[in-house]
């Protein structure tokens, strides 16, 4: 029963950090501020009737964060 009650925990705080990772990511769109999507070293061709987009470098970055925060759960759900 103890392990439920841990599970659940951690359930409640990825639920908040996906609320609040969401919340950033609707205000930084309406504030105009650049995130995740448009960084530099996106590959983007446009041609006349062509559209290609590789986000390489918002996938590194998005990789980075995943790993820290995945990190952070298991060291803290560990304690």
């Amino acid at each position: 029963m103890q392990e439920l009650q841990g599970f659940g925990k951690m359930l409640v705080v990825v639920g908040i950090l996906i609320v609040v990772v969401g919340l950033g990511l609707m205000f930084a769109e309406k504030l105009g501020i650049p995130f995740l999507g448009r960084l530099p070293g996106d590959i983007y061709i446009r041609k006349r009737n062509f559209q290609f987009y590789f986000p390489i470098v918002t996938s590194i970055v998005l990789s980075l964060i995943l790993t820290l925060v995945f990190y952070l759960i298991s060291y803290f759900s560990k304690r």
